[in-house]
């Protein structure tokens, strides 16, 4: 969530040259990841991916502590701690990661997730020991100051005030939805953070975090691109392997109950200048048939122009000019581990009654539990899916790999499974997808949201 530093030339010239290319597996028909995994005395999970197609490295390491866990009476705290991850370290200043990092060429970002919060570089290959260097350097213990506190918060206070309160539809449908459509408060409580909550963190409660959860026994560390296996094994011993391990507190449970009865809200927007309309659906497990099942259904649902509801609501009916969903808002299918929604949403035009919607919704929905899903069906959204999975995995320097890699480690000790993908999807039958969409599809299981704008009644 933090912004996007700027690409170097150096980093441009490595895009121009093209993206990574994943290679192909023994029988030719889908790809193949390197993935060495193993792990320090201290418990840091270590992935490493070769790839030779340019001299980049890209360096990712996450954590598994999200906004879903923070604590109750301290929301927006696991984003606020994204930012002090680059207030400086032991033996780098306040901005001098950025400036290490930037003046070798390369990029960097982090991000708060709901399930983990990942930081990642990208440099030239003859750079590698250098960033492995200064990510362990910060993992060993922040420069935690009232100042940089402060600042960040005033930081943080302002991207909530700019993305959320003062844009139009801002939060909708991602940051709303799993406020209306969940009820356990772990999935369903503001994840950008009470402003009062905010001001109220203090030093202690930012020292007790780092400790407790930036430790290595709570991460993940990938490594993907040009660099050689041994170097890479030493270096990391190097500087990560004296790292103390944390002793981590009991998880909370964040399990949601089942859905029984459709659930239906409206929320004024002062901003907004057309309505908006978003429909979410309980996920199924992860790892589960009805899961990967999910993922096909979104690609027949959603995804393309070619997808039942964009044909439904746009080429047919006309009610909106483009219709975006998917599951998991904040990432993708893969890298959440617990609870979550596949939604739609869009904005539409204001004569057009919200009734008409959901009916015309209904529609497709009840279309496909009349006609069933067959087998070209399913083939052809293995298609759309298969496309779109591995241009993420192969695009953005290997950082599309990283993730996955990372949060496979994290979620299930696996990140081997990200070579499972393909295969877990092709086992999904039409009579897997018929019943996934009984049990998962249906208005009980669903929740609406709906944009009303106000701005045009203000200004009266």
């Amino acid at each position: 969530m933090t912004k996007l530093f700027k690409l170097s030339f150096l980093a441009l010239l490595f895009l121009a040259l093209g993206c990574e290319q994943l290679k192909n597996g023994d029988d030719g028909s889908q790809f193949k990841i390197p993935v060495k995994y193993y792990k320090l005395d201290n418990g840091l999970k270590v992935i490493l991916s070769q790839d030779r197609t340019t001299p980049t490295v890209a360096v990712a390491v996450y954590y598994n502590i999200g906004f879903r866990v923070e604590p109750k009476d301290r929301t927006g705290f696991a984003h606020l701690f994204e930012h002090m991850m680059f207030q400086g370290s032991q033996n780098l200043g306040k901005m001098e990661f950025v400036n290490l990092i930037q003046k070798n060429g390369g990029i960097l970002n982090g991000s708060t997730r709901f399930d983990f919060t990942n930081y990642y570089e990208v440099v030239p290959s003859h750079k590698l020991e250098t960033i492995l260097w200064a990510e362990a350097d910060r993992m060993k213990g922040l420069d935690i100051t009232q100042e940089n506190l402060t600042n960040q918060q005033g930081v943080v206070k302002n991207e909530v005030k700019v993305n959320v309160m003062n844009q139009p539809y801002g939060g909708f449908p991602w940051l709303d939805m799993p406020q209306y459509a969940n009820q356990n408060w772990y999935n369903a409580h503001n994840f950008y953070g009470d402003l009062e909550d905010l001001d109220s963190a203090n030093l202690t409660d930012v020292k007790d975090f780092f400790n407790t959860y930036y430790s290595p026994n709570n991460a993940a560390l990938a490594v993907v691109g040009d660099f050689e296996m041994e170097d890479a094994k030493q270096w990391i011993e190097k500087y990560f392997g004296e790292i103390p391990s944390s002793e981590l507190p009991e998880k909370p449970d964040i399990s949601e109950p089942k859905q029984t009865e459709e659930k239906q809200f409206e929320k004024e927007d002062k901003l907004a200048k057309e309505p908006a309309y978003s429909m979410a659906y309980k996920m199924p497990e992860r790892n589960t048939p009805e899961y990967y099942a999910m993922g096909l259904l979104n690609q027949i649902l959603v995804q393309g122009d070619n997808s039942l509801l964009y044909k439904k609501l746009v080429k047919e009916k006309g009610y909106t000019d483009e219709v975006s969903g998917g599951i998991n808002y904040l990432g993708n299918m893969f890298n959440y581990n617990g609870p979550m929604l596949w939604m739609f949403d869009f904005t539409y035009d204001s004569e057009v009654p919200a009734d008409s919607i959901t009916m015309a919704i209904d529609e497709v929905m009840d279309g496909l539990l009349q006609n069933g899903i067959t087998q070209d069906m399913l083939s052809n959204a293995l298609v759309k899916l298969r496309s779109s999975m591995y241009d993420d995995m192969g695009n953005n320097f290997g950082l599309g790999k990283a993730d996955l890699l990372c949060s496979f480690a994290l979620f299930d000790d696996n990140p081997n499974r990200i070579n499972m993908l393909e295969g877990e999807f092709k086992k999904i039958t039409p009579e897997i997808a018929n019943q996934t969409i009984q049990d998962y599809l249906r208005k009980t299981n669903r929740t609406i949201l709906a944009i009303k704008p106000t701005a045009n009644q203000e200004n009266l």
